[in-house]
């Protein structure tokens, strides 16, 4: 009883910890997304969805049961996808009772406060195994050999995810690859990773495991090692090729093509930092797509890479190095869209110009403007409205410059055309959004909606006829424009259409390779109206650039979501929405600097920090 006494005594007089402004700010955002979500989603659920989405859903979709866990990750997606159909009326379908646009507004609203009841969390955590290109860069940073010797294994599937399999047949390629690897290794680099004189077999399997695994290794991992070497000496090998044994040992091993923590977590830790060479790693694969260098390397040793000022300065120096391309290869490219040109398919009778060369220059001018955009630190509003490119001769023809732009030679180029500049005008992402013999304004609007601004777009409803499907008769002579109205009139197709066409026929002024015309292939008029969501005009591809530009806060947040995504290889939900709510804070005080954004996310909470399993 006295203990019990005591005990209140204390908790009475001893003093709280006083809230931050951060805490009273999350906990009025908890309190009211759980007010909203009971006032504007539960009874929108019950009069307009539950007889579809109920105990008998339909499309997978059971609502009700949303509706009781509303801060469940789990739901997180279907969520979304309630917000992109509820928005563009899609849903509930024409012949239910239909909610008034006050309704609406506040179930996408309340919806999108959900994140506020997220707990702090950096979300589930990946052991991924390397890229193609990361695993083909980091042989040739370790045993200077081409980065091509790696490419018979197969190309990845673009998304925020990675694969982390690892099946026979792709173990029996590591091991192809290893052994070709070997064969073409510089004396230099046996002598630097495994001629260390005086040491013993034990030292050169820790030196050399720390730098191929990006950690330093664990007693058992060196124990292993060592018995490959001993297998070696057994099998008759000498002392050079047991050592070249263990090399190819380590090559093939799980340590060195997945990044893994250095350390196992304390027992009852649910999140724990991510220590420092697992963090130099992460950093590395993201920025350079490669292992890390030395000095990286050596703050991780130290201790000193997770301290905030040592981390911004670090991505600062790696991104001013050479090496940061890769930020386009991996990030930049599947953003835009342009991993799909290498193969996608042209009309060759129409579009001769479209050649492997042709190919090559339009994702390299996109490379080049992506890369100046980082290096040069400049806003991400640079990449709707800017007034420079980079071409070379090829490319020039698309641009009515090839009379001034000759040679192979990329360069940057001035623009004085205000429709170009930047990635709206740009051939290759013009040209990843047509169809292989014509434009599509559909394509194009769903490109700039999701790609540039960051909105949900629904999916087509299944079996919607396609333009070619049409009376050819009837539509001979109408223009592409013409053509898609008349499509609208089809009230299934006319909710989504009457949101993307408008954008993509601003775009209409550039062909299917991105060269200007007046005129469609019917010799009409090209008409460059349209709208934004939100009833913003334009006339003409400036005039949407200048609309879109305008819109900086949401440029730069779907990239921020997307670039996070991509960096924690999953997608975004909950607490991450947060995150990024925090970083935007931020990024809008320095200008929607690029940098600043990129740095905003490698010293952000779930980039630094992993939930254990």
């Amino acid at each position: 009883m006295a203990l019990l006494l005591l005990c209140l005594v204390l908790a009475l007089t001893l003093p709280c910890p006083a809230q931050t402004p951060e805490d009273k700010e999350a906990e009025a955002m908890l309190t009211d997304a759980k007010r909203s979500f009971k006032d504007h989603v539960e009874p929108f659920v019950k009069q307009y969805c539950a007889e579809c989405h109920g105990d008998r859903p339909k499309a997978g979709l059971n609502l009700k049961v949303a509706v009781r866990k509303p801060g469940d990750p789990a739901f997180s997606r279907k969520w979304m996808e309630c917000i992109a159909n509820v928005n563009a009326h899609d849903m509930p379908p024409d012949d239910a009772d239909q909610p008034t646009d006050e309704e609406r507004q506040r179930f996408i609203d309340s919806l999108a406060k959900l994140k506020y009841l997220s707990t702090r969390d950096p979300g589930p955590f990946v052991i991924r195994r390397l890229t193609k290109s990361e695993y083909g860069n980091t042989l040739h940073d370790l045993l200077g050999v081409d980065a091509s010797v790696a490419a018979e294994l197969p190309n990845e599937v673009a998304g925020e995810g990675y694969m982390n399999s690892l099946s026979p047949l792709q173990s029996e390629q590591y091991l192809s690859i290893a052994n070709a690897a070997l064969q073409k290794m510089p004396t230099a680099a046996q002598t630097r990773l495994l001629g260390v004189k005086n040491t013993t077999v034990r030292e050169v399997a820790r030196t050399l495991a720390r730098r191929a695994y990006r950690r330093p290794p664990t007693e058992a991992e060196l124990d292993v090692l060592v018995r490959v070497f001993d297998l070696g000496r057994t099998n008759q090998l000498d002392h050079t090729a047991s050592l070249r044994l263990m090399l190819k040992a380590v090559l093939v091993s799980p340590q060195f093509l997945f990044i893994t923590p250095a350390k196992d977590a304390e027992a009852n830790q649910k999140i724990v930092p991510l220590d420092d060479c697992q963090l130099a790693s992460r950093l590395s694969y993201l920025l350079w797509a490669t292992m890390p260098d030395a000095e990286l390397s050596e703050l991780a040793d130290a201790g000193k890479l997770h301290e905030p000022g040592v981390l911004k300065a670090q991505t600062k120096r790696m991104l001013a190095d050479p090496r940061a391309r890769a930020l386009f290869d991996g990030f930049g490219a599947q953003w835009l869209g342009l991993s799909e040109l290498k193969d996608k398919t042209f009309d060759p009778a129409k579009f001769p110009q479209m050649t492997g060369e042709m190919r090559s220059a339009m994702v390299d001018e996109a490379r080049r403007f992506f890369e100046s955009i980082v290096r040069e630190n400049r806003s991400v509003v640079s990449f709707v409205d800017s007034d420079y490119t980079f071409l070379n001769g090829t490319l020039a023809t698309l641009y009515g410059m090839e009379k001034t732009i000759t040679g192979p030679q990329m360069r940057q180029v001035k623009l004085t055309n205000p429709n170009r500049g930047g990635i709206l005008g740009m051939p290759g992402i013009l040209a990843t959004t047509s169809f292989p013999n014509r434009t599509s304004p559909v394509n194009r609007g769903v490109w700039v909606l999701e790609q540039v601004l960051g909105e949900q777009v629904p999916p087509a409803p299944p079996n919607v006829p396609t333009l070619e499907k049409q009376d050819q008769k009837k539509v001979g002579n109408l223009t592409l424009r013409q053509r898609t109205e008349l499509h609208r009139t089809n009230a299934v197709c006319n909710n989504c259409h009457k949101i993307l066409d408008p954008i993509g026929f601003g775009l209409e002024n550039f062909d299917a390779i991105g060269r200007w015309r007046d005129q469609d292939d019917t010799g009409g008029k090209i008409d460059a109206a349209g709208e934004l969501p939100g009833g913003k005009h334009f006339s003409s591809p400036k005039e949407l650039k200048t609309l879109i530009a305008a819109r900086k806060d949401d440029l730069a947040r779907n990239l921020a979501e997307k670039l996070l995504a991509y960096a924690l290889c999953r997608k975004l939900g909950g607490y991450d929405e947060i995150v990024v709510d925090r970083m935007m804070k931020t990024i809008a005080q320095d200008g929607f600097k690029m940098q600043t954004l990129i740095t905003e996310i490698v010293t952000s909470y779930p980039f630094t920090n992993r939930r254990i399993q």
